[in-house]
């Protein structure tokens, strides 16, 4: 494969029409780099946020590559960077690896997939400062649609000292801040979820309370591939390098700090 192959994305078509997943070719083990910087004239309807969710790429993401563009009225004509070009974290390529420092999931689907020799990439959210994502290896132990929430303590108490007291269960609908799907983890100390949401405006932030948020129809095309059981591992890779036809890539993103990296050994 030429590296002009690999570079070359393929959107994934979904049946809401929004496609904010994309889809690579997984380039040889020795090469890290896939997709393309792009950029796009906005239409006059246009947000950074909408734009985003149309080509795969979070807030913090489309805000960082346009730092003179209007976020809610970049304005039609308006030329916009969507920065579609990405290095692979260091880790196992297979199942799903997150990296928050970048707030993005990647996703291999292994030998059983129609997809196989591909990777999928999502924008996130993750974990605010005070309500940070672990880090380590886990699995995926169950899978819920239509799920209930049911707040934690701590969540609880944080919302009636803001008052703005929740229910200790939040059944399935437009109210349940989980979306439709979830997808369980096996992390020891709390209930930490890949799940879908009901405010899609804050993928790309760090707005958890230490879950994993991806656009509703992100989360779904997921829910319906992974099995019980698929890898799930979590980094903190905020410098990352890549060689692309003889020149050296570097992506750097905001680093968190120590007390953020909350590990997680299974």
């Amino acid at each position: 494969q030429t590296i002009g192959a690999l570079a070359a994305g393929l959107w994934l078509s979904l049946a809401s029409g929004t496609a904010s997943a994309l889809m690579f070719p997984l380039p040889p083990e020795d090469t890290n780099v896939i997709g393309e910087v792009q950029v796009i004239a906005a239409d006059e309807e246009d947000t950074l946020l909408s734009l985003g969710r149309r080509y795969g790429i979070g807030y913090e993401e489309m805000r960082r590559a346009n730092p003179e563009v209007d976020v809610w009225l970049p304005g039609e004509g308006t030329k916009v960077t969507i920065p579609s070009r990405f290095i692979l974290p260091e880790a196992a390529r297979e199942g799903i690896v997150i990296n928050l420092a970048e707030m993005r999931l990647y996703y291999y689907p292994g030998a059983e997939s129609d997809n196989t020799g591909m990777v999928e990439t999502y924008p996130i959210s993750v974990g605010r400062m005070d309500w940070s994502t672990p880090l380590g290896k886990s699995q995926i132990t169950e899978k819920t649609e239509n799920p209930y929430w049911f707040p934690p303590e701590s969540i609880l108490t944080e919302r009636r000292e803001q008052g703005r007291p929740l229910p200790e269960a939040v059944p399935p609908g437009p109210d349940n801040p989980l979306g439709r799907h979830k997808l369980r983890l096996d992390i020891p100390g709390g209930a930490y979820l890949i799940h879908g949401t009901n405010e899609p405006r804050g993928i790309g932030m760090r707005v958890t309370h230490g879950c994993i948020r991806m656009f509703p129809e992100d989360v779904e095309s997921l829910y319906e591939r992974l099995p019980s059981g698929s890898s799930v591992e979590i980094v903190n890779q905020p410098v990352k390098a890549g060689w692309l036809d003889d020149q050296l890539l570097v992506e750097v993103h905001p680093i968190l700090p120590p007390e953020a990296e909350n590990a997680f050994d299974n």
